[in-house]
């Protein structure tokens, strides 16, 4: 996965369809952040006319998850990651263009490091919050990701 948003981007379309065709789209992302957005439309929306909570789980974990994939990619050692628990809440109807973002991009540093120096899986969790147009949170996640060396 390329390490800028238009190749994320279009990794989405050919390897995670589901997120793609919903809307989820990664904005930005750097050392420290990332920034998704997913728009309330008819094909993620729930019966109760909102958007779904699995479409905005998808978008909340791109968040997370992209910078240490980015990471992984730079540093260019054999680590996989795989979300190992996710907690979420929701506190308000997600419609119209809610943004995800990720400011804890400092997180996964130390545990990727200490993996690389002990070849041990590490574990950590990083937040996403999900804010309407308004600036008020619609949902907030939270993801417990793994990494470890691969076998090789």
């Amino acid at each position: 996965m390329g390490a800028n948003v238009t190749k994320i981007n279009a990794f989405l379309f050919f390897k995670l369809p589901a997120a793609w065709w919903t809307g989820v789209r990664l904005r930005s992302i750097d050392d420290e952040k990332a920034v998704v957005t997913v728009t309330h439309r008819w094909i993620n929306q729930n019966p109760f006319r909102s958007m779904y909570w699995a479409v905005q789980g998808m978008a909340a974990e791109l968040s997370t998850g992209v910078m240490v994939s980015r990471h992984i990619q730079q540093i260019g050692k054999p680590i996989s990651m795989l979300v190992a628990n996710n907690k979420g809440s929701f506190t308000k109807k997600a419609k119209g263009r809610i943004t995800f973002t990720c400011t804890d991009g400092h997180k996964f540093r130390e545990a990727l490091n200490k993996t690389i120096e002990t070849g041990e899986g590490q574990t950590f969790w990083m937040n996403s919050k999900g804010v309407n147009k308004e600036g008020i949170t619609v949902s907030d996640f939270s993801f417990e990701w793994t990494v470890k060396l691969k076998a090789g």
